[in-house]
């Protein structure tokens, strides 16, 4: 009870959910009295892991869970990353650079969207400041 006040009293413990609290208390209550069965029942006079079978299982499961939680964090953290860097843009193009736009795309079978997004990919910027676009093939597939 002492402990489960200063957890909840201390800055980490701040703001946390009282019933998750509750919870941790109440598996790590429901795990002692595991081991002490344990105990009891083979005769240890200590408890010592290596002589948990279900222990050691489920410690494995937990790391393995953390794990799990640490690449999924890390791909979404990339994710995040990687949306931070797109550009989504609105624009407006003349009545005849629009028609011919749309021309190219159709030929190839792509949206006008998909076009400028490839045009993009493809330009190239030298030092002087000049833009340029080597001749290429527009995909039929959405640019990433």
């Amino acid at each position: 009870m002492r402990e489960t006040r200063q957890q909840a009293a201390s800055p980490a413990g701040r703001g946390g959910d009282p019933k998750e609290l509750a919870w941790v208390w109440e598996a790590r209550l429901v795990e002692w009295r595991r081991i002490g069965a344990l105990l009891e029942a083979e005769g240890y006079a200590t408890y010592e892991p290596g002589q948990d079978d279900q222990g050691t299982l489920w410690a494995g499961e937990r790391e393995q869970r953390r794990r799990d939680a640490l690449i999924r964090q890390e791909g979404w953290l990339a994710q995040r990353r990687d949306e931070q860097d797109e550009l989504r843009a609105e624009l407006w193009l003349a009545a005849d650079v629009s028609r011919r736009l749309r021309v190219i795309a159709a030929r190839a079978g792509v949206s006008p969207e998909q076009v400028l997004a490839q045009l993009a990919e493809h330009a190239l910027m030298n030092d002087s400041g000049m833009v340029t676009v080597e001749p290429f093939l527009p995909r039929g597939q959405p640019c990433r």
